[in-house]
């Protein structure tokens, strides 16, 4: 038997991608895929397979542009390997 810890972000993951893909949803597995400090700091879009994310700051652009490679692994295993192809990183000041 396997901990329910285990099973749940398989379970979310299958979920979410027989959702519609939709601005909600992208919001949401960014929130998953980075947690909540991540989230407060940035917004993100999603253009043609492009997810462009506004930071806050520069050190938190810097942040994730150093986690893109996790980030952008996460957010293909919850939204399908052809929803987000990169990841574009803006400041905002």
């Amino acid at each position: 038997m396997r901990p329910l810890n285990a099973a749940v972000p398989g379970a979310l993951a299958s979920l979410l991608r027989a959702a519609p893909l939709s601005p909600g949803k992208v919001v949401f597995a960014w929130r998953t895929a980075v947690g909540p400090a991540m989230d407060r700091v940035t917004s993100v879009r999603l253009d043609g397979g492009v997810l462009f994310v506004d930071a806050t700051s520069q050190q938190w652009g810097r942040e994730v542009r150093r986690s893109s490679g996790i980030i952008l692994a996460r957010l293909q295993t919850l939204l399908g390997a052809e929803a987000v192809q990169r990841i574009e990183v803006r400041t905002c000041t």
